[in-house]
């Protein structure tokens, strides 16, 4: 895992080929907005959590926010345990973003 500020999240995510951006917070959280492309998976779902991310791509890098950092710090943590190879978390999380935001 590595701590990413923003501007530095944001620019190495623009130039990442092989991208994915993970959004670890509750499904009400997300319904406030979040950022463009993401797949959210529940940190809280626990197993559900784990089962769902075991599903995915283990060679991509992972970018990861929830809403302030923590609970994505504690997603890259178990994404490192489960044999991923790149994970990046947002600092501050999305309570801070200041990019591009989408709401359904």
């Amino acid at each position: 895992m590595k701590e990413l500020e923003q501007e530095e999240w944001r620019e190495q995510l623009s130039k990442d080929e092989n991208a994915a951006i993970l959004d670890v917070r509750t499904e009400e959280e997300v319904e406030e907005g979040y950022i463009p492309n993401s797949k959210n998976i529940d940190i809280y779902k626990g197993q559900g959590f784990i089962d769902e991310v075991e599903k995915l791509d283990k060679d991509k890098n992972y970018y990861i926010y929830c809403r302030s950092g923590k609970r994505s710090a504690q997603a890259c943590s178990i994404l490192d345990q489960l044999g991923f190879s790149n994970t990046y978390n947002l600092e501050g999380g999305f309570m801070n973003w200041e990019g591009d935001i989408t709401e359904d």
